[in-house]
Order: structure tokens, then sequence, then C-alpha cells
């Protein structure tokens, strides 16, 4: 059992017979009464974010999960297929688990397999970063680049980001996979 001062953002807790994830907390003590830490919860298995305050003195049961490196091979129309790279062994996900992070896989990426204690796949964790070719984009229009803006582009993996006005087709990009916003070209 965890208390409230364990609470660390990432971190998996089983609340109400579901697992959550942290995804923000804080610890707040006012000035009349009890400390107490008002999270932001994400349920695992449906993505929904709630949010939940804990008094100090709440007992919290964190589920210990374990990461392994798998690499992303393929999908096969309805589940993604991993590899271990030292067994070989391969792991079909099921797509519903992936979500929306599939716009961010590419082949042979090596990503963080996250795993319950009876070894059933929680989830993937990315790469900060990835780099992406542009498969189409607005063209430039002379006298543009007075905007702080961009324009719209779409990356061979159909993912659709704003980037500055001299990204052309073919460019490939760096993405940062925590917000989705373009970092540089590469």
């Amino acid at each position: 059992m965890a208390t409230t001062s364990d609470i660390r953002n990432g971190m998996i807790i089983n609340f109400k017979g579901e697992l959550f994830e942290i995804v923000e907390f804080q610890h707040v003590k006012p000035g009349k009464g009890g400390a107490f830490v008002r999270t932001k919860l994400k349920n695992i298995k449906t993505g929904k974010v709630l949010e939940n305050t804990f008094r100090t003195s709440e007992k919290l049961e964190e589920v210990r999960v374990e990461k392994h490196k798998k690499e992303y091979l393929y999908f096969d129309g309805s589940f993604y297929v991993f590899m271990d790279s030292t067994t070989y062994e391969q792991m079909s996900v099921p797509a519903e688990i992936i979500g929306n992070l599939d716009k961010y896989l590419i082949e042979n990426m090596v990503v963080g397999m996250k795993l319950d204690p009876k070894g059933e796949i929680l989830g993937i964790e990315l790469p900060i970063t990835v780099v992406q070719e542009i498969a189409e984009c607005e063209p430039n229009v002379r006298g543009n680049t007075a905007s702080a803006s961009g324009k719209k582009a779409v990356t061979a993996n159909d993912l659709t980001i704003t980037v500055p006005f001299f990204i052309e087709v073919g460019d490939k990009i760096k993405i940062d996979t925590r917000n989705g916003e373009y970092i540089e070209r590469v």
C-alpha cells in the first residue's frame, strides 16, 4: 500500500476496482483544514480521465507494472504485431489498446510494452520523439511569413500536424509524441 506522499506521475493504482494511471497531481495544504492531494486519473482500459481528491491519510493500492522493450513489426488489420528482440517471440496487440497512438508507430520502432502482474497488456509507451515524412501539405504562398502560425500537413502515417511554412512534401520532420507538435526538420 502506498500513501499520498508516494504519488507520482505515471504511477498506476487500483481505484474503485479499475486500473488508473496518475496523469497529474498537486499537493494542497490549505490554511484551514487538512492537507490533500488533487489528482487527474486516466483509466487504463477506456482512456477516460477523471479528477479525484485524496486525503493525506488515505492509502492507495499501487499496481506494479512491468515494462518490456518490444519492436513494432506490422499491422495486420485488427492487431498490431510486436516482437521481443532477445527471444524473437511475437505478440499481437488489439487495435483498441493502441488507440490513437497508431499514427506515431513506424515499422521497426522500439516501444515500451506495459504489462500488469498477470501478463495482460495495458498499453504501449512511445519514444518522446519520432521522425516522419510529410506526404502532403498546403503550398507556400508568397508573403505568408508575417504570421506566427503555420500550415497544415499530413505525414505518411496520416497524422495531421501544423508545420512552419518552409516545410515541403518529402521533408522528414521530428514530432513530439506527447502532444503531437512539430519540433524540427531533420
